[in-house]
């Protein structure tokens, strides 16, 4: 007797987005990620990696700095060290601009955004530090200072994506809509950002993301509802790319700072954040993300040979 492999037709389908001033496409999926045989995947998973408007200095496992040794401290040479390293995209953080840190301005985003443009042509990720008033004055900065080179703005909150959101749409950019790991809520500012004029192709949705464990496995179970949301309920709220900053989350974890003179039973520091970050990447991918923005370059390159490895 033969197997036939069960397929749905799912009704609804992934948006496309285009990044960057080459227009580099994600979304357009109608079917489960590595689903193949159920639907079509017109374009693959982007992967990303970091980029810090700041030297991270001791904010950095010392396996991670060695990575990046000596370009650290400038935004430019570090993105096209991870272009070098095979980055889809850049993910530039303005950490800079923490309140709590260096409190830096407008003026200072809009330089370390220039300086990465300069030095790549993959599209540019600008991601903020999640306080909607001082994420608003760095980002409209930004927008404006750098129209037409559609950038991805973000994190919109439902605190700050009114003002953020109509100057990203005047410098043509797209954005990246943060909601707190609920359903309602990721689909609710979708809503606010499209009554507000912003195209369903400009907008990409972080549910929010956690590092291995309990957090992880919450994070994964909310990206499942959503995509079946998308998929298989036609949910148009719901049909935007997911986008998962992921890299930080692990890398700023206890467990990946310890020493392994101290705890042999966690393995090789060398190792050890590399094999988290890629597993849990992996778990992303498994959950529906369209891009993932790594830290650590090996990851990154694990990651691509897992997907090369699915088809």
């Amino acid at each position: 007797m033969s197997f036939k492999l069960p397929v749905i037709n799912y009704k609804g389908r992934i948006n496309e987005v285009a990044l960057g001033s080459r227009k580099l496409l994600v979304g357009g999926q109608n079917a489960y990620n590595f689903h193949s045989f159920e639907g079509s995947f017109p374009h693959p998973v982007r992967l990303a990696l970091d980029v810090w408007d700041c030297d991270p200095a001791d904010n950095w496992p010392e396996v991670l700095r060695r990575a990046y040794e000596g370009v650290t401290g400038d935004p430019g040479a570090w993105a096209a060290k991870c272009v070098e390293y095979g980055a889809d995209l850049i993910s530039l953080h303005l950490k800079s601009s923490d309140p709590a840190g260096l409190d830096t301005g407008g003026a200072e985003a809009v330089k370390a955004v220039g300086a990465v443009l300069e030095a790549v042509e993959v599209p540019v990720v600008v991601y903020g530090v999640g306080q909607a008033y001082k994420d608003q004055e760095t980002l409209m900065a930004v927008c404006e200072a750098h129209a037409g080179q559609n950038l991805t703005i973000g994190p919109l909150t439902n605190n700050s994506y009114r003002k953020v959101a109509a100057r990203a749409m005047a410098g043509g950019h797209a954005v990246i809509a943060l909601s707190a790991t609920d359903v309602n809520l990721a689909e609710q500012l979708n809503i606010l950002l499209t009554d507000l004029g912003m195209p369903r192709d400009k907008i990409l949705m972080d549910p929010t993301t956690a590092a291995l464990g309990y957090g992880m496995e919450y994070c994964y179970s909310v990206m499942e509802r959503m995509e079946i949301g998308a998929l298989a309920v036609n949910g148009e709220e719901l049909q935007q790319p997911i986008i998962n900053f992921l890299g930080e989350e692990v890398w700023r974890t206890k467990e990946v700072g310890l020493s392994s003179a101290e705890h042999p039973n966690l393995g090789a520091e060398t190792e050890r954040g590399v094999m988290l970050e890629t597993t849990a990447a992996i778990t992303y991918l498994c959950a529906g993300s369209s891009i993932l923005s790594l830290c650590h370059p090996q990851s990154l390159k694990n990651v691509r040979e897992f997907m090369s490895l699915m088809g």
